[in-house]
């Protein structure tokens, strides 16, 4: 049968051709992203006798052109220090048993010749201790 415009599927909404709500997020954020830095280094660059000139008379101190971007580099290089130091804090010693085998560790499955049909692949597992060790030192 041809395919009549007219009809359409019980799933068919106008929602399917239209942009994803990600998308436009996505495109209006950007767009806000330009603007707002294209005003930023208007303000920032701009001297305040032109400004003046333009009718621009209430804006910020150009002290906060410096002292914003500042503070902002300088929390995200706190945050991210305080970020590796918790986790330096919470990763056991390398002396403990729990780096070796924990409640999420995985042993490897036996494997048969006749599951190779069912799992081609075999699923994810951990190395045991003995096998990394047989790898490393051979037969020292």
């Amino acid at each position: 049968r041809d395919w009549d415009h007219s009809t359409k599927s019980p799933s068919f909404s106008a929602r399917d051709h239209g942009p994803k709500p990600s998308e436009v997020y996505g495109f209006v954020g950007s767009i806000t992203t330009v603007i707002a830095t294209a005003v930023y280094l208007a303000w920032a660059y701009t001297p305040e006798p032109v400004l003046r000139s333009l009718g621009i008379t209430y804006y910020p101190s150009k002290y906060w052109a410096l002292a914003v971007p500042s503070f902002v580099i300088v929390a995200v290089a706190l945050s991210m220090a305080i970020y590796m130091g918790l986790n330096f804090v919470a990763t056991p010693p390398p002396t403990s048993f729990s780096t070796i085998i924990d409640e999420n560790s995985r042993e490897r499955m036996t494997f048969s010749p006749a599951m190779e049909e069912e799992m081609p692949i075999e699923p994810i597992s951990d190395i045991s201790i003995d096998q990394i060790n047989d790898l490393m030192f051979g037969g020292r």
